[in-house]
């Protein structure tokens, strides 16, 4: 399991047109439904949208629990019992598919199936099984997808942007500096680094530059499975959080050194800061609405965090933000991101409950040329 991290210039083979070519509008999508699946470490996702507007509406989600994790760090591999989970959850989406006629979609799988030995033979049974034809997409463009989902919430003004995203398998971060960029301009900026083909450049035609990123190859579950055998919460956590920092020593976006750099804002998106948002706000329930876009003071991170880290697994069961699936994967996730919050100690960040699958649609939609400018 190696770190990936730098501008590569890789080609990104999903079609014949230039990334640099203009969209040309396709009226054809235009009222059709779109469709993103994304195959991770912990769960399968599947967004089915229509465009509206500057962005899309959501017509269905779908999200089934496929837990890869455990097994692939053990052994390598993908076991018969996750594959068999995976396939249960794709004939679901497949059947989906065809009730809303979606003709227009994009399948990708990502960390599981780009460790696991025996990944491209999951795709093939997938596909022989179910019809659907995914892509293991590289971690580059994993990156960059998240980051063009997070684009609407990018504050006006700001000069540099560090999203990151924690998955079950795999942690992303990408630095843009965006200070070349006109006020008002960031979202189309941004979209112009995720083509779905051609090369990734390094820099937008609207100026917006990928100083760095890295994918690490430790996300939720692979990171609490690694340090399984420590007793104890807190201990586990500071040597979950040491190791990943140790992890992120070939990520240099800049040398600043002790000052952050001005209009410095940062974007998390992972079920990690949405569990974190929806505890400060004391929802009993979980509403997108009143966590997408919110915003979470560093200190009310780090009280949280305290919070958390004292309570006994039952009471993190029972607790209405986190429940029984993340009772233990919350520990492995504040871990990774205090670590963040301790190399660029900013006082608040934005909360993005978005990733992968919202970064599909807008690449397509903007491939397809039917997303209204903002900037008119």
């Amino acid at each position: 399991m190696g770190l990936r991290s730098g501008i590569s210039g890789r080609e990104v083979d999903y079609g014949s047109r230039s990334a640099t070519e203009p969209a040309r509008p396709d009226a054809r999508f235009r009222d059709r439904p779109y469709a993103a699946l994304d195959l991770g470490t912990n769960n399968c996702r599947m967004l089915i949208a229509r465009p509206s507007g500057h962005g899309f509406s959501i017509m269905e989600s779908i999200s089934r629990s496929v837990a890869l994790g455990p097994e692939l760090e053990e052994t390598g591999a993908l076991s018969s019992a996750g594959m068999n989970r995976v396939l249960r959850t794709l004939h679901l989406c497949a059947g989906r598919l065809r009730r809303h006629r979606v003709e227009r979609m994009h399948l990708v799988a990502t960390e599981a199936c780009r460790q696991a030995r025996n990944g491209r033979d999951l795709i093939r049974t997938v596909r022989r099984e179910t019809g659907l034809t995914l892509d293991i997409i590289p971690a580059e463009l994993e990156a960059r997808l998240a980051l063009i989902s997070c684009a609407p919430l990018v504050e006006e003004g700001a000069r540099q942007l560090l999203v990151f995203d924690i998955g079950g398998g795999s942690t992303e971060l990408i630095w843009i500096d965006l200070s070349q960029v006109a006020p008002g301009q960031e979202r189309e900026a941004l979209l112009g680094l995720a083509p779905l083909r051609g090369k990734l450049h390094a820099t937008s035609p609207q100026g917006a530059r990928i100083v760095d990123w890295i994918s690490v190859p430790l996300g939720v579950a692979t990171l609490l499975q690694r340090f399984s055998d420590v007793e104890g919460d807190r201990a586990r956590f500071a040597l979950m959080s040491w190791y990943f920092e140790e992890m992120l020593e070939n990520f240099r976006p800049a040398d600043w050194g002790d000052t952050l750099p001005e209009g410095l804002q940062i974007i998390g998106t992972s079920g990690t800061i949405t569990t974190l948002a929806a505890a400060q706000q004391g929802l009993v329930r979980y509403s997108r609405e009143k966590v997408d876009g919110a915003w979470l003071r560093t200190a009310e991170v780090e009280r949280l965090v305290g919070q958390f880290l004292g309570l006994s697994h039952q009471d993190r069961c029972r607790h209405p933000a986190i429940g029984q699936s993340r009772a233990n994967l919350i520990i492995s996730g504040t871990a990774i991101l205090q670590t963040l919050l301790r190399i660029w100690p900013v006082e608040r960040l934005r909360v993005a409950d978005r990733g992968l699958r919202e970064g599909l649609l807008y690449a397509m939609m903007n491939e397809d040329g039917i997303l209204e400018d903002t900037t008119r």
